[in-house]
């Protein structure tokens, strides 16, 4: 029965793998990539990691291609758009206090685990490797103690790399501009 959850789970990786690859349409590869993401987590469930199988498919088959989809449709594949109209003219300003108060909430939670890596587990209730939710809670230590400003920094990469997309794809491309 292993060998049969393995191989099941190895042909959705690698179907959903190439699908991302040779899909000329990007929704259709992000749904490639769905399917690649549920193959690790059928994985994750077969080695008896449940947390990191729920995890891998609340965090990156729901919000990462969700978030894939999103830009997918904001940008309109289908369509080109003139970059002369300024679609909301109080958006340059906008963006100015919504970049402002993300960069205060980051340099907020910097801080606060400055503080709370100082503190070394004073008053932490520490879990025993017998307890059922160590793993979780050993995990959640490591992510929102030791890396919480690298979980940050990937937060705010991600997000510039959202914004870069939007703005390339609003650019007009040299061979339009000729017609």
């Amino acid at each position: 029965m292993e060998l049969f959850v393995f191989v099941a789970a190895s042909i959705m990786i690698l179907g959903g793998a190439i699908g991302v690859i040779v899909r000329p349409n990007p929704v259709h590869a992000a749904l490639s990539l769905v399917l690649t993401l549920f193959g690790v987590a059928v994985m994750f469930v077969s080695l008896h990691a449940h947390f990191l199988a729920a995890v891998q498919v609340i965090v990156y088959a729901g919000a990462i291609v969700v978030l894939f989809l999103f830009v997918i449709m904001l940008l309109g594949v289908d369509r080109t758009e003139d970059i002369s109209v300024e679609p909301i003219t109080a958006q340059r300003p906008l963006a100015v206090v919504i970049g402002v108060g993300i960069a205060a909430i980051v340099s907020a939670a910097v801080v606060s685990s400055a503080d709370i890596l100082n503190r070394q587990g004073e008053g932490l209730d520490l879990t025993t490797v017998e307890s059922p939710d160590a793993n979780v809670r050993q995990v959640a230590r490591s992510v929102f103690g030791d890396y919480v400003f690298a979980f940050e920094l990937t937060s705010v990469l991600l997000l510039v790399a959202v914004v870069g997309t939007v703005l390339m794809a609003r650019r007009i491309s040299s061979s339009e501009k000729g017609k």
